[in-house]
């Protein structure tokens, strides 16, 4: 039996989601779109997927916290609950598969930079943006089916008839939710986690050996990667753990609502990776916040704003921004 989070955490969690990551992404989806527009690169056109995959998911993000209002339970028109539950399983799968595409451009880049150079082109990116979509999508179709499945059965209470959402199986539905969430795991999760964790130790290997690489690059890149690893270990890890698990004792851990939470973090947590990996995002947030320093008056703030730690100079981002053109 699984135990409910409490209706105030799952509150909590999505308003401090929606109030940091729908702002965040609304400016990174500017920035993108606008970079896209002038002079496209494959990574700016991996981030604007997945900029677009956060804010679907922030925009049903609402129905989350009418369930949490309503002490768990499901208040709303019943197909809501099957669409919202596919917007935010489908947008947590997109993230592992654009982060994983982030991860192997940034490892190409630096470890064959001739070739990869010559064979760089934008077009791949948009080919891989659609491949990701569709597979994630496909793959958690087994929501839009788990909800409807084995109906018929007596035993079994309508769809509509419902006040959980997404909650509740039959043991026929088990018998396939388990196996297909296994799948999830190994395929959405596992396989992407280990490719990153390739590119990315070995992306910062390579770069600490480079004699011509500024100090904030280094930064950029550490972040860049202790970023996404921690979006993988702490947004999914736990919530796909939960899939092992369930497998294993064929029912759902009693703490897979908290590891379901714990991915929604994910939507606010990715603008930081947007940060570190884009040099057009850097340069629009420092102009932000310059416009909100000047505008409040708030010269204690300046120290933060110009930290060598988040911002480089205006040479290392003329220089950060040609590579990106070039690469």
């Amino acid at each position: 039996m699984e135990i409910q989070p409490d209706r105030q955490l799952v509150l909590a969690v999505c308003i401090i989601t929606f109030v940091f990551g729908f702002p965040a992404n609304i400016l990174a989806l500017f920035t993108f779109i606008k970079k896209v527009r002038q002079n496209p690169t494959p990574v700016d056109i991996l981030l604007l997927n997945l900029t677009v995959s956060d804010l679907l998911f922030l925009v049903f993000l609402p129905f989350r916290m009418k369930e949490a209002v309503d002490d768990m339970k499901w208040n709303m028109p019943y197909f809501f609950c099957p669409l919202s539950g596919y917007i935010f399983y489908t947008t947590i799968y997109n993230s592992t598969l654009f982060l994983t595409a982030i991860s192997v451009e940034r490892y190409l880049g630096v470890a064959f930079p001739i070739k990869y150079k010559l064979k760089r082109r934008p077009f791949y990116a948009v080919v891989f943006g659609f491949v990701a979509w569709a597979i994630s999508m496909a793959h958690c179709s087994i929501v839009y089916i788990m909800q409807y499945y084995d109906h018929t059965n007596k035993t079994a209470i309508e769809p509509s008839e419902r006040d959980t959402c997404y909650e509740e199986f039959t043991p026929a539905q088990l018998k396939i939710l388990l196996p297909v969430r296994l799948e999830l795991c190994i395929v959405l999760f596992c396989i992407p986690l280990l490719i990153c964790s390739f590119c990315y130790i070995n992306f910062i290997r390579i770069l600490s050996r480079l004699p011509n690489i500024t100090a904030h690059k280094r930064y950029r890149a550490i972040g860049l990667a202790a970023g996404t690893m921690l979006v993988f270990l702490v947004c999914f890890g736990p919530y796909n753990l939960s899939h092992v698990v369930g497998f294993v004792y064929w029912r759902s851990p009693w703490w897979r609502k908290i590891a379901v939470l714990t991915s929604t973090l994910n939507a606010c947590m990715d603008p930081f990776i947007y940060y570190f990996s884009s040099s057009a995002l850097r340069s629009t947030f420092r102009h932000v916040m310059r416009s909100m320093v000047d505008r409040l008056h708030l010269w204690c703030c300046c120290r933060a704003v110009y930290c060598p730690l988040l911002t480089c100079t205006d040479a290392d981002e003329r220089t950060q921004s040609s590579n990106d053109s070039s690469r």
